[in-house]
């Protein structure tokens, strides 16, 4: 009986030292969970970096390719127009052929009868068509010929036939016929749904192509639809909309290179780069209306003046081709923003007016000096868009510079790792690196504090040694085999003391080197990115400070001066803006 008790409290000795083992280790694998917290932490600071760096890259690598698909699709769009709307071309191009070959005298009456006869065949229902005829007819002096293909130019298109017309008489010096197509064409019109092609009279009248009389008519036509659309309640409110979005277009993004670190390390920056474009607006704009008044007045002949705006008219305003391009202007912003399909939609909303084809007087104006391109705008009647709506231009760009400024951020944040802070102009550099060093103080300091021997692991040194010595004693006393056990033991607690010991040394040289770096490249992206808040401010204020030039240039435009510099004639319109 006395020796199964022996073995029984031997076995549950062994049995308690192994729970105690279990339980200590345990504890050691607690004490080491604070550090696997601290590097989990570091773990997902890196993580964050790297998907933020991921969603760059594949923010660029989207549009690369919506880049490539631009380009493909202009190509697409260009041919797709060229095989629908090509064969209008020819017509277009045997328009001012024929005015031309008359003016020579050099091309038989009967050519141009057979050529004009041919392309009404050619292509049916096309407007240009019979009016070709009937201009042939003018010229051959067949009256009821021409009487019956103007009828029938008029059935497919009234306001088109009306402008060709108009110009065709002024172009042979036919005032009194010219004036009646004129006369024509804007009693069809509505001030609030005026045809795009309004603008046509606008070229011609800027020009000063029209002669005195058409003059009158016109002038007077525009105070009559000026007056009545400013009547309109929320007509003021409409144009500073209008305009500050045309003005708005003008912006440009800034250049990928321009304050790396901002962009990087400052979740201010979305906010920077938008003002930052809003007052690099002010040197576009300026840029813009100052290229169109410098350029001279046309001194070509009247003809050759009448010519143009007859091939923008026979050209540029035909609604069948208008989905295809309104597609061919998206997709050409989209190149121009290099892939920034956003950017592009935004810009397209605006410049989506230019291709209504009804709008009103105001609009057409904004869209002929603000949309010259979309709107077949020529530089005269740039210039006398602008003129007449100065004043509303001046309001729309104040409230234009006023909304940017109102945008200008108190304080830039700056966001490096896990540090984030906050300044106002980037001359705090002392205190905002003090800040940062202690938080890596903090931080190494509690990654430190999880880098230590746990108890199990301290006593092994000392628990380690006394079983060693307990066992050399058993030995000595003759019990060898429990001895040796004890012995192997003891040295096996002392060399686990000292591995976990050269361990914890280990990671906290790592921990030190760490934060360390940490410190050292942070402290460098702090400068950095401090250094560009200081030239961010003072960009800014400079380019900010130039909206004064624009209105100063505004304030120094008078419609009626500008009118009268239109053409050498001593023509005074007074025409109320």
């Amino acid at each position: 009986m006395a020796e199964q008790y022996v073995i029984s409290s031997a076995n549950l000795n062994y049995i308690e030292k192994n729970l105690k083992s279990i339980h200590q280790n345990l504890e050691t694998i607690d004490s080491g969970v604070g550090t696997v917290n601290d590097n989990v932490k570091v773990v997902y600071d890196e993580i964050g970096a790297l998907a933020q760096e991921f969603h760059d890259f594949v923010q660029m690598q989207v549009r690369a390719n919506r880049l490539g698909q631009a380009h493909t699709k202009l190509v697409q769009i260009r041919q797709e127009l060229e095989q629908k709307y090509g064969h209008y071309a020819i017509i277009r191009r045997t328009t001012t052929g024929i005015l031309q070959a008359d003016d020579l005298g050099i091309v038989r009456k009967d050519t141009i009868s057979n050529a004009t006869e041919e392309l009404m065949l050619s292509t049916p229902n096309y407007w240009l068509a019979p009016c070709l005829v009937a201009l042939s007819a003018w010229i051959s002096d067949q009256p009821e010929l021409a009487d019956k293909a103007l009828r029938e130019a008029i059935k497919r298109n009234d306001e088109k036939t009306s402008l060709f017309f108009a110009l065709v008489c002024r172009r042979a010096d036919r005032k009194s016929a010219s004036l009646k197509w004129t006369q024509r064409y804007l009693a069809n019109q509505d001030e609030e749904n005026l045809d795009r092609k309004t603008v046509v009279v606008l070229d011609a009248f800027a020009s000063g192509l029209l002669g005195a009389d058409s003059e009158g008519v016109i002038s007077k036509q525009m105070g009559e639809w000026m007056d009545h659309l400013a009547d309109k309640p929320g007509f003021v409110e409409q144009q500073t909309a209008q305009w500050s979005e045309a003005i708005n277009l003008k912006k440009k993004p800034l250049g990928a290179n321009d304050y790396t670190y901002l962009k990087k390390y400052s979740k201010t920056w979305p906010l920077l780069q938008e003002i930052m474009e809003g007052a690099s607006l002010h040197a576009e704009i300026l840029n813009y209306f100052t290229a169109i008044f410098e350029q001279e007045a046309s001194t070509d002949a009247l003809k050759v003046q009448l010519d143009e705006i007859l091939t923008s008219l026979v050209s540029d305003f035909d609604d069948e081709e208008l989905p295809l391009r309104k597609e061919e202007k998206f997709e050409q912003f989209v190149v121009d923003f290099e892939g920034d399909e956003q950017r592009a939609r935004q810009n397209m909303a605006v410049e989506q007016s230019a291709f209504d084809t009804h709008k009103d007087f105001t609009q057409l104006l904004t869209d002929a000096a603000m949309k010259p391109t979309t709107s077949h705008a020529s530089v005269s009647t740039q210039k006398f868009a602008i003129a007449l709506s100065k004043n509303w231009i001046t309001d729309a760009y104040n409230d234009v510079v006023a909304q940017n400024r109102m945008k200008i951020p108190h304080e830039i944040t700056i966001n490096v790792d896990s540090f984030n802070d906050k300044t106002t102009d980037g001359q705090d550099e002392k205190e905002i690196l003090q800040r940062f060093n202690k938080l890596i103080d903090r931080e190494k300091s509690s990654a430190l504090s999880q880098c230590v021997l746990s108890g199990f692991e301290q006593f092994c040194l000392f628990g380690g040694a006394i079983i060693g010595v307990l066992g050399v004693i058993m030995a000595a006393l003759g019990n060898v085999a429990l001895g040796l056990i004890a012995l192997i033991a003891g040295i096996g607690m002392v060399i686990n003391h000292f591995s976990k010991k050269k361990i914890v040394e280990n990671d906290r040289m790592s921990v030190e080197s760490r934060f360390e770096t940490k410190r050292k490249k942070g402290s460098q992206i702090i400068r950095a990115t401090l250094a560009e808040v200081v030239d961010f401010r003072a960009e800014f204020a400079q380019k900010d400070a130039e909206s004064q030039k624009v209105i100063d240039f505004l304030d120094q435009i008078s419609p009626d001066q500008y009118v009268r510099k239109l053409s050498d004639s001593n023509r005074r319109i007074k025409i109320n803006s």
